[in-house]
């Protein structure tokens, strides 16, 4: 398959996801991006681990980054027996999915599924590393194209000279949805929520935005009511880091509020993606708590007096009630109405 990363932002092509090649995986670190442009090298695995953990590389860009760090760990163990390599393989599997809890299920698909190819390539003599490297770029293809799919669903709901409210880094879709309207020649107005406090909204969607050629606008994250009555917003959209089968989303921390904003002042909240197969209810998510210090500073400076707390939930959750649909590959579902999707084809082949 064609590389699916062509006329992509800087952000979203496969070598500035995560890369891996001569022993060390390369990441362009989103925490500073756009204001420098440097990249973070893993020369283990666990160092890619640790890289996910640290926000390094977010939204969909782990996916990316767990499967090049299965590539570096085949290489760490190419010297042990195999029965060996692949235990090694497997401890990798676990460190690396579970980086992140909140997303765990889904990191877990494509490390266990790097062992996999890993076991197949050492049984037919090829390189497991390679292979490994392979699979990854392939899952990226798909990923790409199925979002690709989704894009194409999404745009329909957005009118020419349609405004379009982003939460967060939506990643890939948000890729494929400017793409899609380029080539659809739609013009499209882009207002974006800032996402303290790691400003993924403002540094990364707002960039993608930008760089593509769209009207693109920045606000912060509590200038969403002020926003919405001030200005025709034609369609609230943002990705999922779980969709639960019950119809609940869970994305990053600040998506709840704006749904009910949203709800409150007529505007349609699309979200994209695919449901996960394992989560049929949203009482087995579990929302990731990070270092609160994270709050009280911005760019490593502190602005809250010693003695002061707070808390980081990076996710919250939203109900169904406030999700008017779950834009997928295969069509437009109402979140009460997920289980369809997973009937109609069981598989899932997003990553």
């Amino acid at each position: 398959m064609e590389r699916q990363d062509y006329t992509m932002p800087t952000l979203l092509q496969y070598e500035n996801v995560a890369w891996y090649e001569n022993g060390k995986v390369r990441i362009l670190d989103r925490r500073i991006y756009p204001t420098r442009v440097e990249f973070v090298e893993c020369e283990n695995h666990q160092a890619v681990a640790q890289a996910i953990t640290d926000m390094v590389t977010q939204s969909a860009g782990p996916y990316t980054a767990a499967g090049m760090g299965m590539a570096l760990a085949a290489e760490e163990s190419k010297n042990l027996a195999r029965v060996e390599q692949i235990a090694y393989l497997k401890e990798a599997s676990h460190t690396i999915a579970n980086a992140r809890p909140t997303t765990a299920n889904r990191m877990s698909l494509i490390t266990e599924k790097c062992v996999a190819v890993a076991e197949l390539a050492l049984e037919m003599g090829q390189d497991p590393t390679e292979a490994i490297k392979q699979n990854t770029i392939d899952s990226l293809n798909r990923r790409y194209y199925t979002m690709d799919q989704v894009a194409k669903y999404l745009i329909e709901k957005i009118p020419d000279n349609g405004t379009v409210l982003t939460q967060c880094f939506g990643e890939t879709i948000i890729g494929m949805l400017l793409r899609e309207a380029i080539e659809q020649k739609k013009t499209l107005r882009f207002f974006c929520a800032e996402t303290r406090p790691y400003l993924q909204g403002a540094r990364l969607t707002a960039s993608c935005c930008a760089e593509m050629g769209f009207d693109t606008t920045v606000v912060s994250d509590n200038m969403i009511a002020y926003l919405m009555e001030h200005e025709k917003i034609d369609l609230f959209t943002s990705a999922a880091d779980t969709i639960a089968q019950d119809g609940y989303i869970a994305n990053k921390v600040g998506t709840y509020q704006i749904a009910i904003l949203a709800q409150r002042f007529g505007v349609p909240y699309f979200v994209t993606g695919i449901p996960d197969t394992d989560k049929i209810s949203h009482e087995s998510i579990k929302i990731e708590m990070r270092d609160p210090e994270q709050v009280m500073e911005l760019n490593g400076i502190k602005h809250t007096l010693d003695g002061v707390k707070a808390i980081y939930p990076s996710f919250d959750i939203t109900p169904p009630e406030l999700i008017g649909a779950v834009v997928t590959d295969r069509g437009i579902f109402s979140p009460y109405d997920l289980k369809r999707y997973l009937i109609e084809q069981p598989e899932n082949n997003f990553y």
